[in-house]
């Protein structure tokens, strides 16, 4: 007993300690966002409270995606996956008004060129957002990576002008060493991103909320000192005088 009262002290105090260090990134009183992730399904699992959230305050909001999914669905060929899993997407958008871009990647076999580099540079140029978000580069799924890296070249080429922001997908078993600096308080919206993410039947997303993101979330939301959060790592740039 004296054992399970100190371990959650020790959670207690450690939660308190990243909360006072820690910032709001709503704060940053976005007009535009982006929120690329590898597949369908990825910006709804890692921070679609986020958008809902900005949305709320103003914020216009649009979720990338890499792929369409085409290696997601076992017993389906690429093209009747990726017809299922854009269909998933549409409907996610109906259901939120939040609109979607497809990027032309394949799932799995993502890539990261000269030509991909301009790809997302030109979509971002495009859409001239002052926030993005994306995966955290060191994830056990490839394509993971790649959305990063291809945002964050984007980040770089076109002079910094938009905050990038990293965030995680199934802490432990994808994103790993997970240092965050800013979360966003998403208890009022999270049955609205429950909802949304749930629209992924193809993906099992049932069984993935209890088994992942239900501990994740909640863990940042102790460490934010509330219910529910999403918890992010702001890119930085070096001074140099």
């Amino acid at each position: 007993m004296k054992i399970r009262i100190f371990i959650l002290s020790a959670l207690i105090v450690a939660s308190a300690c990243i909360a006072a260090s820690a910032q709001d990134l709503l704060a940053g009183n976005y007009k535009k966002a982006l929120i690329i992730g590898a597949h369908p399904d990825d910006p709804e699992s890692m921070a679609y409270g986020t958008a809902l959230r900005l949305r709320e305050m103003g914020c216009d909001v649009v979720t990338v995606y890499l792929t369409r999914g085409e290696a997601g669905i076992p017993g389906k060929t690429h093209d009747e996956a990726a017809a299922i899993r854009t269909a998933e997407c549409e409907k996610v958008t109906a259901m939120t008004g939040i609109r979607h871009l497809f990027l032309n990647q394949i799932d799995g076999s993502s890539e990261v060129t000269n030509e991909r580099y301009l790809e997302v540079k030109e979509l971002i140029e495009r859409e001239n957002p002052d926030l993005v978000i994306t995966h955290w580069p060191i994830d056990s799924h490839r394509d993971h990576r790649h959305a990063a890296l291809l945002a964050n070249d984007a980040w770089r080429r076109t002079g910094r002008h938009f905050d990038l922001f990293y965030t995680e997908v199934m802490a432990g078993l994808q994103t790993t060493n997970f240092n965050h600096t800013h979360y966003v308080d998403i208890t009022s919206v999270r049955q609205q991103k429950l909802d949304a993410y749930l629209v992924h039947v193809s993906q099992m997303t049932d069984g993935n909320v209890a088994k992942y993101h239900d501990t994740m979330e909640r863990m940042r939301g102790l460490e934010w000192q509330c219910q529910w959060a999403e918890a992010f790592i702001k890119a930085i740039w070096p001074k140099v005088d």
